[in-house]
This record gives structure tokens, sequence and C-alpha cells, in this order.
């Protein structure tokens, strides 16, 4: 059984949204991916970015400066 860990979950509105951000980690290097929403978390989008969550305050105001809207930032065990 993989062993759990603390990740910082970005739910979206739109998966446009979801893209934009897969686009902009990976163009400036921030580790993540991308991961269907966990049932604990509610979204009008099917798609979340998972990161580790000390780049949580890294990914808010990145995401802000970007114009991305993300509809929540989630910590949680996955």
């Amino acid at each position: 059984m993989r062993q759990r860990s603390p990740r910082c979950v970005v739910s979206f509105h739109t998966t446009a949204g979801a893209m934009a951000a897969e686009r902009l980690c990976r163009r400036e290097g921030l580790e993540g991916r991308l991961i269907s929403v966990p049932r604990s978390v509610t979204s009008d989008c099917g798609i979340a970015w998972s990161a580790p969550p000390e780049l949580r305050e890294v990914l808010e105001r990145r995401l802000r400066e970007a114009g991305i809207e993300a509809a929540g930032f989630h910590d949680l065990l996955l």
C-alpha cells in the first residue's frame, strides 16, 4: 500500500484554468501534477493541481499574478 503524504491540492472552476496552471508550473519548474479532484473537495472542474504543501504560498502568488483563478487551495493527505 502506498504511503499517504501531505499535498496542497488546487481546485479550479474550469478545465482551462487547470491546464493554464499546469503550463505555468511546468514553465517555472514548480513541482506537481494534475490529478482527479479528490472526493473530499467540491469543484466545478474535475481536475486539480497537486503539489508539495511547502509550495502553497508560491502557487497562490504565481497563479494570482498570472490571472489564473483557483476555486480553492486544500491541504490534504493523498
